[in-house]
């Protein structure tokens, strides 16, 4: 069984630390590579998957609620927490509900559960991004931007995936391909760009980050257990939505935190710190969901 979780975990992590080791020789800016990966890569991994992978009689909608109680239910299981450690809610609420359900939980379902569970790791992620834009930008900023928010390539990747899902409408069979290619770097650029943005985050606030690493797996779990409970989802869909519940905050939290200047540092320290425990949380996780 250990051998079974190195087995998931080792290509990822290694993939990362290539990124970090990386970044700290050729001090690599990541600022127009990471933004070729959110406008073109990831929304033709999405619009591949969701259009192309998923059957239409594929039942998601228990899924994506689960994810949705592990998101709210976090928010709302640690808001008192996070009065009684003496953090802004506003600052502190974001990381816990925002996991990483991109850069690891995509090659994480993959690894673990097989191609075939892979669009169902795209509906958990695309429930993170859409409350990740719209609950945590009105989090940060006090208001939802929706022209911003229709026009993010990652909404409109997934609007257009689900109607031709729907609606039984393929590309042409000569396209395909060419999508396909494009979203197959989706996922190596976000583990490579994960490992650089690690070098740039500082661990001044190292003992805050310590809380929030263990607070954010902790109250993703327990969420998705109590989701469990109450939604019948089969036993792998189950098992992955525990998985998301594990993940570590997303590094987005951190950029986002710094771009609405709600306590940076404190943000940036509980992804960095989140995001190296998840060395041990990840691996310890998949030994009880896996067979």
């Amino acid at each position: 069984m250990i051998f079974r979780v190195l087995e998931i975990t080792l290509p990822i992590f290694t993939i990362i630390l290539i990124g970090y080791l990386y970044a700290r020789v050729r001090h690599l800016e990541m600022e127009e590579p990471n933004k070729l990966n959110f406008e073109v890569f990831i929304p033709a991994l999405l619009f591949f998957v969701l259009s192309e992978k998923i059957p239409q009689d594929f039942q998601f909608g228990g899924l994506a609620l689960g994810g949705t109680i592990v998101v709210l239910g976090s928010g709302l299981l640690l808001l008192p927490v996070s009065r009684l450690l003496g953090f802004s809610p506003t600052a502190f609420l974001p990381s816990m509900m925002f996991n990483n359900s991109g850069n690891l939980g995509l090659p994480l379902a993959v690894f673990a559960f097989g191609e075939s569970m892979f669009p169902a790791a795209v509906v958990l992620f695309v429930v993170m991004v859409c409350f990740q834009h719209t609950l945590g930008t009105l989090m940060l900023e006090g208001k939802v931007n929706l022209q911003v928010f229709i026009r993010n390539p990652i909404f409109i990747a997934t609007g257009l995936g689900i109607l031709a899902n729907q609606t039984d409408w393929h590309l042409p069979a000569i396209m395909l391909p060419a999508v396909d290619m494009l979203g197959q770097v989706a996922i190596p650029m976000m583990l490579i760009a994960l490992g650089v943005r690690l070098t740039s985050i500082k661990l001044d606030h190292w003992k805050m980050g310590i809380w929030g690493a263990l607070l954010c797996p902790l109250s993703g779990i327990i969420c998705a257990l109590l989701a469990i409970i109450f939604i019948d989802l089969p036993k792998e869909q189950a098992g992955l939505l525990v998985l998301f519940g594990a993940l570590p905050p997303a590094v987005m939290n951190a950029i986002m935190a710094e771009r609405y200047n709600r306590e940076p540092e404190l943000v940036a320290s509980i992804v960095a710190v989140g995001n190296l425990l998840s060395l041990a949380v990840i691996p310890l996780t998949l030994l009880f969901i896996i067979d």
